[in-house]
């Protein structure tokens, strides 16, 4: 069955940088679309960004554009999500997930990836 792993998580402090990091078994890492999400308590769970499968396409969400890089190894089945210039509102649980359907554009909606990581919690200090 598909793994999906995520570690890095922690504490950061405002403008500080932390690095997500996600391996994925069970499934053909290379064909897949990856997204990473976020849910902050009493939240929804929110896009944040989306890598295609050869990793040329990039979406963010505009609250991290700029801040946030996301980024694949397919050698490696990883994919990566680069947090900088960190802010106190970025404190949240960090999903990564794998999309449904292989070779194409990263969707931004969280149905259409039906393989979670267990998350991994990330607290700005402010």
């Amino acid at each position: 069955q598909v793994q999906l792993v995520e570690s890095g998580g922690g504490l950061g402090r405002t403008g500080g940088s932390l690095t997500l990091s996600c391996g994925a078994s069970g499934r053909t890492f290379s064909f897949y679309a990856m997204g990473w999400f976020r849910q902050a308590p009493g939240k929804q769970r929110d896009f944040v960004a989306g890598i295609s499968a050869s990793g040329r396409t990039t979406y963010y969400d505009d609250s991290v554009k700029g801040r946030f890089t996301i980024s694949r190894d397919n050698a490696k089945a990883t994919v990566y999500l680069q947090m900088d210039n960190l802010k106190p509102e970025d404190t949240a649980d960090y999903f990564c997930a794998m999309d449904r359907l292989p070779q194409r554009l990263p969707p931004m909606w969280s149905a259409e990836y039906p393989y979670w990581g267990q998350g991994t919690q990330v607290t700005v200090s402010s």
